[in-house]
């Protein structure tokens, strides 16, 4: 096991295919708090044109160094890494997308924690998740099967395997890509006919995992909640209080996509510490480790079951801990791969509401009314406007993204929920879906 203290040459962090806004002011506060110089290096592969273009508005900082490179290409890719290998303190892959390459750069990093190659193959392909979940615990999985064609033989598997309702999912995909719940045979059908027609031209824009498959699973009943861990290069795990989750399907949509995002919640302490004794069974599982982790659960009738485990920081899971805790989610996520201890405070500030704001119709997008009204709520923090006119709007189960992001924040509970219903009641997008104009009220 590698110490900090024997690293003190070492000033350079490594992140693979850029980072995230708060990841400068991260670092700025690690240099703060312990006193020392840090250094980024952001390495992006050269074929990912998005990601250089995305990278470019920190390129004219001073800390910040940014080399392109083809991965694919392992000569060209250790002469790149060579002038930083020796000076690199700890490596991170910020987004899921970029995971496939931070796998490519870990050969040539072999004196840095990290996970281990299958750990992440396992954290990103649902379907040896699930196998790997099922063999370490069978009570934390809700059942499934794998299906590799539309045919009546693979619905007669699902239905006895399985039975409804189902979900079904590509294994390979994030984001509630492809995402479909099903309640009979002739639903079944459809369903999975629509994602084989799409499953090979969506795993190739979107960057899937592994072999286009799909993944037949139990609908599970009753509560989301989402749980972010750090786990060291030793298997020790600290956790991050729960964050309740609405799905879109909660509000009326046809979609799984995560709508709203509260902290803290109304768990009682027991049933939070049987919600850590399934995300820690999970991330022990897969065999993660000097990562962050982010698991989602579902709290049914009879137990806490695991929906899916991320081998990364969660959504906006940042700006939540950062208000309601006082937690550097970004810095923990660095300290945790060094080795350092994550700092994570316990005592909460006040409530964090974090909202996707999605269209109630897919079409072409006309107007969007009420951001005034919101923009002067008391518990308003952040509004950031994803889609514009003339935008096309698709359902996140269809590759779509918000139109909008909002932030709340409210030191009480009560009034933060008030400000959410004026915010559900001002925000107004229409659509035109065909043509016709028609009002799609996003609450």
């Amino acid at each position: 096991m590698s110490l900090f203290r024997e690293a003190t040459h070492r000033d350079t962090i490594l992140f693979v295919n850029g980072i995230r806004h708060s990841t400068i002011e991260a670092i700025d506060t690690y240099r703060t708090r312990y006193g020392k110089e840090v250094n980024i290096l952001i390495v992006i592969d050269a074929t990912k044109k998005d990601k250089i273009k995305a990278a470019e508005q920190f390129s004219k900082l001073k800390r910040v160094t940014i080399i392109t490179v083809n991965v694919d290409e392992p000569i060209k890719l250790k002469r790149a890494l060579a002038p930083y290998v020796d000076r690199l303190l700890a490596f991170s892959s910020q987004f899921e997308d970029s995971i496939p390459t931070l796998q490519k750069l870990q050969p040539f990093l072999p004196y840095l924690n990290g996970p281990t190659k299958d750990s992440l193959d396992w954290a990103t392909d649902k379907i040896k998740m699930r196998r790997l979940l099922k063999a370490h615990d069978p009570a934390i999985s809700p059942l499934y099967t794998v299906v590799r064609d539309a045919t009546q033989e693979s619905i007669e598997t699902v239905e006895k395997n399985v039975g409804y309702p189902c979900v079904v999912k590509p294994a390979g995909l994030a984001a509630s890509l492809l995402v479909t719940i099903v309640y009979h045979r002739e639903e079944l059908e459809e369903a999975l006919k629509a994602v084989f027609k799409r499953l090979n031209k969506v795993y190739a824009e979107r960057h899937g995992r592994g072999t286009p498959q799909v993944l037949v699973e139990q609908l599970m009943e009753g509560e989301m909640y989402s749980i972010d861990g750090y786990v060291n290069d030793r298997g020790n795990i600290y956790l991050t209080p729960p964050v309740h989750v609405k799905t879109g399907r909660a509000i009326g949509f046809d979609d799984f996509f995560g709508y709203q995002r509260l902290t803290p919640t109304k768990l009682t302490k027991p049933k939070i510490e049987d919600a850590n004794k399934v995300a820690v069974k999970s991330i022990k599982a897969l065999g993660l480790r000097s990562t962050s982790c982010h698991i989602e659960l579902m709290k049914t009738a009879t137990a806490w079951k695991v929906i899916e485990l991320a081998p990364r920081m969660g959504g906006f899971r940042h700006t939540m801990y950062s208000w309601s805790y006082g937690i550097n989610h970004i810095l923990n996520d660095i300290l945790i791969r060094i080795p350092q201890k994550p700092v994570i405070p316990k005592k909460h500030k006040g409530y964090t509401a974090v909202f996707n704001m999605y269209a109630r119709k897919e079409g072409t997008l006309e107007s969007v009314s009420g951001i005034r009204k919101v923009r002067s709520l008391t518990s308003f923090v952040n509004l950031t406007q994803r889609k514009n006119k003339g935008d096309q709007l698709l359902f996140a189960k269809n590759g779509g993204k918000p139109v909008m992001e909002i932030v709340l924040f409210n030191k009480t509970r009560s009034d933060l929920l008030a400000d959410i219903r004026r915010m559900e009641k001002a925000i107004d997008i229409v659509v035109k879906p065909k043509g016709k104009r028609k009002r799609a009220t996003a609450q």
